[in-house]
């Protein structure tokens, strides 16, 4: 019998810019292209970010400029 799935094609990655939590035990991290500020803090503990590079799949990000877009909702 046959229960395994195919699989997938491998995904092409690339050295894409991070945000990393810089406090101590805390594994918060964001792609920069996605992230809405210049200089973000961790959304999980709040902490300051450090920028890095990390070698992950390439994603596609249609808005190109996300520290632009204002930030809430206004009333």
């Amino acid at each position: 019998m046959y229960f395994r799935k195919p699989s997938l094609e491998d995904l092409p990655h690339e050295s894409t810019k991070i945000w990393s939590c810089s406090k101590e035990g805390c594994k918060g991290w964001m792609r920069d292209n996605f992230a809405f500020e210049s200089k973000p803090d961790c959304p999980i503990c709040h902490s300051p970010m450090e920028s890095s590079l990390k070698l992950l799949p390439i994603l596609g990000n249609s808005n190109t400029d996300m520290k632009m877009l204002k930030k809430g909702v206004q009333i």
